[in-house]
């Protein structure tokens, strides 16, 4: 069977979660999941999405330090992974939002040596007071980890796990013990990543041949009204399924529980929202980077990647349409005076010529949130050299835009007449 364009080799969906309407919990003892440097989905029903927002640490903090926990390992849950990803001899796994370890103390057990991450201390401080020292055969089962996430490499010891304080979204990767594993996970922690994609990206980097990744997630449609945060809906699952040779799914006692094996280069596909309605094409797009030079690209409910920006209005200049866009779809505020008109592109969609102008925002302020959310589910920051595989498509306009910006990123493109400009000032 093909599903979203890889090898599934089993897919089994979960129709429904234990517990629910009973007050039994379906993914977590409280509206989020262990801590990865996450944000927590404010949406307040199934299928909804608003604005993420930053989930401070020290929230975190306070849950684990109250004692706070998540749904336990399920004997399906080890089932699985017992038959889909066993352990090797010399076998490494790391573990992402570890929480209080329980996880990585299961694939210790069958295995593993384990590096399991979290963004909250008192997370770690739990997790290493919960694991044992040493097993009954005297074999030391945790380590110190030295790597906190602002520079200092973790040190791999002789230790079956080894905790490591660390924002998986924010931090550098050098901090790990290992430069690469046999085995990643998330358990209830993916849908509280905010920048999934480049950090899927990275990690994937850092798998050793013929390792896996796995995810384990509540699923959308089975979670009660308020839980949307907790969960990936089908369109997030299929995103996430792109780009690997094989991607399996098994139902886990109501849980989704993907292995993805084989990452694969796939060159990023281009698309359109289909036939517009009949009026002058003419927009802008607008290119805002972060401080590491990562560039804006939000999710459409179409299924297409794209940049802030849209139609300007009678008489406003594509250079104040863009500034316009960007607060009313991110939040981002920027000023005129730091935006400047790079190119004008020309191609056609139905027929009907489109114009869009390329405008590059020097500077901004603020958080980007969901603030249309029937036309942007998302808003992520992504690397502009994995802008030609990026999965799940790119709004040919936008393409264009990010070209211009960066010559020679996005090969392949449909054709269009592509317009430098020059100016002394931004305007």
């Amino acid at each position: 069977m093909v599903v979203c364009g890889v090898r599934c080799v089993e897919r089994r969906c979960a129709s429904a979660i234990p517990g629910i309407g009973t007050g039994v919990s379906t993914g977590a003892e409280s509206d989020a999941g262990p801590s990865t440097g996450a944000r927590s989905d404010t949406g307040t029903g199934a299928g909804a999405r608003a604005a993420t927002e930053y989930t401070p640490r020290s929230k975190w903090d306070e849950h684990y330090r109250q004692g706070g926990s998540f749904r336990p390992l399920g004997e399906r849950e080890r089932a699985l992974l017992a038959e889909r990803v066993p352990a090797r001899v010399g076998a490494v796994a790391l573990e992402v939002g570890c929480g209080r370890g329980e996880l990585a103390r299961h694939l210790a057990a069958t295995g593993y040596r384990v590096d399991a991450v979290d963004y909250s201390p008192a997370a770690i401080a739990a997790a290493r007071e919960e694991t044992p020292a040493t097993n009954s055969d005297g074999v030391g089962q945790i380590g110190t980890g030295t790597g906190t996430g602002t520079g200092t490499e973790a040190v791999a010891d002789d230790s079956v796990v080894t905790y490591v304080h660390l924002d998986i979204e924010r931090d550098a990767l050098t901090a790990l013990p290992h430069p690469a594993y046999d085995l990643i996970t998330f358990r209830l922690s993916y849908a509280f990543v905010q920048d999934r994609t480049r950090v899927l990206h990275r990690l994937r980097e850092r798998l050793r041949p013929g390792g896996a990744l796995c995810v384990i997630t509540p699923v959308a449609d089975a979670v009660p009204p308020g839980k949307r945060g907790i969960a990936l809906d089908e369109e997030e699952i299929a995103l996430l399924a792109a780009g690997w040779d094989t991607a399996e799914r098994h139902d886990a006692d109501g849980l989704a529980l993907l292995v993805l094996r084989g990452p694969l280069r796939t060159p990023v596909a281009y698309g359109n929202r289909g036939e517009p309605a009949p009026h002058a094409l003419t927009g802008a797009g607008a290119v805002v980077t972060d401080e590491a030079g990562r560039v804006l690209l939000g999710r459409s409910v179409r299924g297409l990647w794209e940049l802030p920006g849209g139609k300007n209005a009678g008489g406003e200049s594509f250079v104040r349409a863009a500034v316009r866009e960007l607060e009313e779809e991110t939040g981002l505020r920027a000023e005129a005076a730091d935006a400047r008109l790079v190119a004008i592109v020309m191609d056609e969609v139905h027929g009907i010529p489109r114009v869009t102008a390329a405008v590059r925002i020097a500077a901004h302020s603020g958080t980007p949130v969901v603030r249309e959310p029937e036309l942007i589910q998302r808003w992520e920051w992504h690397e502009a050299t994995d802008l030609q595989v990026l999965a799940g498509g790119l709004f040919v306009p936008s393409a264009h835009v990010l070209e211009t910006v960066w010559p020679g990123s996005l090969p392949g493109l449909p054709p269009a007449h592509r317009h430098l400009v020059v100016e002394a000032t931004p305007s």
